[in-house]
């Protein structure tokens, strides 16, 4: 699953389920989790959700979300494409922090 969370910037491609909220963003995990084969999940993030902070906060709440699931550290990777530096540098050491697969 190709999972582009951001709530005004389209995905780069059709292959691309395109969330604007964290927690469109988790029905969607918790969704592809359920029917989950041997495929990893491909998250790209933005941190600011503009708009849609009322439905879950900004991004960074889905990797907290994910860090408190205790996801593997295989089987998810993360692209980070935010304009926000300090965004960035708060994700990606959560990222890394979890030595999950920063791309």
């Amino acid at each position: 699953m190709f999972l582009w969370v951001d709530d005004v910037r389209i995905p780069p491609s059709d292959h691309w389920i395109w969330v604007k909220s964290v927690n469109e963003a988790k029905a969607a995990i918790n969704c592809y989790e359920r029917n989950m084969t041997d495929e990893c999940i491909y998250i790209n993030l933005d941190h600011d959700a503009g708009d849609y902070f009322e439905d879950g906060g900004d991004y960074i709440e889905i990797l907290k979300w994910l860090e408190e699931s205790k996801i593997p550290d295989t089987g998810y990777l993360f692209g980070l494409h935010t304009q926000n530096p300090v965004g960035r540098m708060n994700m990606k050491a959560i990222i890394e922090h979890n030595n999950w697969r920063l791309i």
